[in-house]
């Protein structure tokens, strides 16, 4: 996966890092990732109760994973736009958690990547992580369901590790992230199957085998056996196999593994219910206490087999606040709970059903810019970039104006600049000539997400997905 300009998002970044010198870091990093069902977390009308009381219990929670990405399922839906109606979430809700749950803790931590609703359904995945390791490089929906029915959009977020020996390597580590929410319900395993079935074929089409990847979220799975977990673990292409961390690496659990019928078996795995009653703390979501083992981590085998500079660490899988001794009772239950603080205890019984899961990523530097080849196919890639050599990157999220870096090969060149809503509505049409890497274009949008495409006269050069705040 070597590049000579980093898919020019990581343009900026090597340059800062140039002024430091040619000192080579070989210190190893960590990358905590989480994965939390939310249970409707901002959607109207309110599930469980204000919103600036559930952001005080997520912060609470999060302060204590210190996760570097977190992959929030069955968030409200999010609206994109004042016009946009397929949507339970405020405009901009996003941004309340940045400002009120995650930068109180963690000043200037994180980000968020941008979402998509195309099958307008009522709840989504967001996806936030830590600015300060990754760059984001681009979202690609790799499955959506027809409007009007259970389904959700399936994202998958490429990012690149801050690498200190990027200014001299040139070689980046790329990162890959699929965040998922299935459908519920026990009749509903066909269906679960179709989804992930879908999600997998367009991330075929991406790839020619799985790269850094990880496949996570909130599957409602009730065996091993479901053919969404077949899908992903034993696919008839070996290339794109992800492994269950518990199962392997770690030798933990043995297949096959039914924790629906036998859930005392997998006690500290199960991550549905944190709650025994169904109206105490409120009558939404599930109840029984833990019963169940919904939400994985799927990683691929480089990860599993250190093959990129990324990679498991032994026995990290975990369930925040699951002390293995909660089975048909609450997280906040005698026993006394003594895996996580009490107020941490108190605020994964309050914020959800579900309880969040973790592992935790070693990261190597590469100091001598040799890595394989990354196996992402360019003309239909996750980045958005086509066979042409020349692209263009905008830096997220726009203001009054965006800026857009440009490759030295498009320098002259005249490019063609196409905004759309995201039910397909021209929001402007621009020609430029570009005059120099980086270029300033005045926008006149309404806080919302939108799609770009930018093109010259022979090619599209790059499609993308931007945000106004």
């Amino acid at each position: 996966m070597r590049t000579t300009l980093l898919k020019c998002q990581i343009i900026a970044f090597i340059t800062l890092l140039s002024v430091i010198g040619n000192t080579t870091f070989a210190a190893t990093d960590t990358l905590r990732v989480m994965a939390y069902n939310v249970l409707n977390y901002g959607s109207y009308p309110l599930c469980q109760g204000p919103n600036n009381t559930y952001h005080a219990y997520l912060q609470t929670i999060v302060q204590y994973a210190n996760p570097d990405i977190i992959g929030l399922e069955k968030m409200g839906s999010i609206q994109t736009a004042p016009g946009d109606n397929n949507y339970t979430a405020e405009l901009n809700f996003q941004d309340s958690i940045l400002k009120y749950v995650l930068n109180p803790p963690f000043p200037g931590r994180f980000s968020y990547c941008p979402f998509t609703n195309f099958s307008a359904a009522g709840t989504e995945c967001l996806v936030f992580y830590n600015q300060q390791k990754l760059g984001f490089v681009a979202t690609t929906c790799t499955y959506y369901g027809a409007l009007g029915d259970k389904n959700e959009d399936f994202n998958t977020y490429k990012f690149y590790y801050k690498d200190p020996n990027l200014a001299t390597t040139y070689d980046t580590t790329f990162l890959y992230v699929t965040d998922n929410h299935d459908i519920s319900g026990n009749s509903n395993s066909a269906q679960r199957g179709a989804q992930i079935a879908g999600e997998m074929a367009q991330i075929q089409t991406h790839f020619t085998h799985l790269a850094n990847m990880i496949n996570m979220g909130d599957f409602n799975l009730r065996n091993s056996s479901e053919p969404v977990y077949q899908t992903l673990t034993a696919p008839a292409n070996s290339n794109f196999q992800y492994y269950d961390p518990p199962i392997y690496p770690d030798a933990t659990v043995s297949l096959p593994a039914n924790w629906d019928s036998n859930p005392t078996a997998f006690a500290k795995f199960l991550t549905t219910s944190t709650r025994v009653s169904p109206s105490v703390p409120n009558s939404c979501g599930t109840s029984g206490g833990a019963k169940d083992w919904y939400d994985h981590i799927f990683l691929s085998p480089w990860i599993i087999n250190n093959t990129n500079y990324i990679s498991y660490i032994p026995k990290s899988f975990r369930v925040v606040g699951n002390d293995g001794n909660r089975v048909s009772i609450s997280v906040n239950d005698a026993p006394t709970n003594t895996s996580a603080p009490t107020a941490v205890i108190n605020a994964l019984f309050q914020m959800s059903n579900k309880y969040p899961v973790m592992v935790d990523l070693l990261v190597t530097p590469n100091t001598t810019g040799v890595s394989p080849v990354d196996p992402e196919i360019l003309n239909v890639s996750v980045a958005n970039t086509t066979l042409n050599s020349n692209h263009a990157t905008v830096v997220n999220p726009v203001s009054s104006q965006m800026t857009i870096v440009f490759t030295e090969g498009l320098i002259g060149e005249t490019v063609s600049l196409e905004c759309t809503d995201i039910v397909g509505r021209v929001k402007f049409h621009k020609t430029i000539t570009v005059s120099s890497t980086s270029e300033h274009v005045a926008t006149d949008l309404a806080p919302g997400m939108y799609y770009l495409m930018i093109s010259d006269n022979k090619d599209i050069i790059t499609r993308t997905v931007i945000t106004k705040q």
